[in-house]
């Protein structure tokens, strides 16, 4: 019966502590899941690229070595490749360097054959899209024969603008507007001066470009 005594009050006492030290354990704190943010691509425009284009070439207004001038259309059917090299940073500038050549379908005896240029530009990009312009040094493969000559057929300027999409990680298409000024040419026969006109050129070209990416592939930020 004593036995039973001890036991019972020692399961009392024991039942009493128990509560108590419990209360003096501190809370545990409570910590909020952050909320999920869905990753954001970014796309990697660094590196070097090579492609080709096709699209149209028109002449300006008064421009005698337009391909299709005085044949009632002045726009001919323009294709050529592009090389060149991308930077970028800061963290949505692009800026780079680029090299192209365009021959252009004409039969002419002295018109615009080619038209080619090495251009620094300048974009802003959104994820896969970029929007830049670009300007620099142009030269024109010009047949110069039948009275004409000076120093305005060959070396010039080109400015443009455009869009390109990077639609893989090493592919993109571009949409560009380009225009040549290669400054004054003059006419001139057997007896000498006849007149001078300006040798312009308006192009607009659709393009497909494959990406090197010395920087890595396109990674996801969270």
């Amino acid at each position: 019966m004593k036995k039973i005594l001890l036991v019972t009050a020692s399961m009392i006492a024991l039942g009493a502590v128990a509560p108590a030290s419990a209360a003096d354990l501190a809370p545990q704190p409570y910590t909020k899941a952050p909320p999920y943010v869905a990753p954001t691509p970014i796309y990697n425009w660094t590196g070097f690229y090579i492609g080709g284009h096709v699209g149209g070439a028109f002449g300006g207004n008064d421009n005698v070595l337009a391909p299709g001038f005085g044949g009632g259309n002045d726009g001919v059917f323009m294709g050529g490749v592009q090389a060149g090299y991308d930077y970028q940073f800061a963290p949505n500038w692009v800026m780079g360097l680029e090299a192209n050549y365009s021959f252009l379908d004409t039969s002419s005896s002295f018109a615009n054959r080619g038209l080619g240029s090495v251009t620094g530009r300048l974009g802003y990009t959104w994820g896969p899209a970029l929007l830049y312009v670009k300007g620099g040094y142009a030269w024109a493969d010009t047949r110069f024969s039948n009275g004409f000559g000076g120093d305005g057929g060959r070396d010039g300027y080109t400015v443009g603008a455009g869009l390109e999409y990077m639609f893989t990680q090493n592919w993109s298409g571009k949409l560009e507007y380009q225009y040549y000024d290669f400054g004054t040419v003059n006419v001139s026969d057997s007896l000498g001066f006849i007149g001078s006109f300006r040798n312009d050129q308006h192009t607009i070209k659709a393009g497909l470009n494959y990406r090197f990416n010395l920087g890595g592939p396109a990674v996801a930020r969270y």
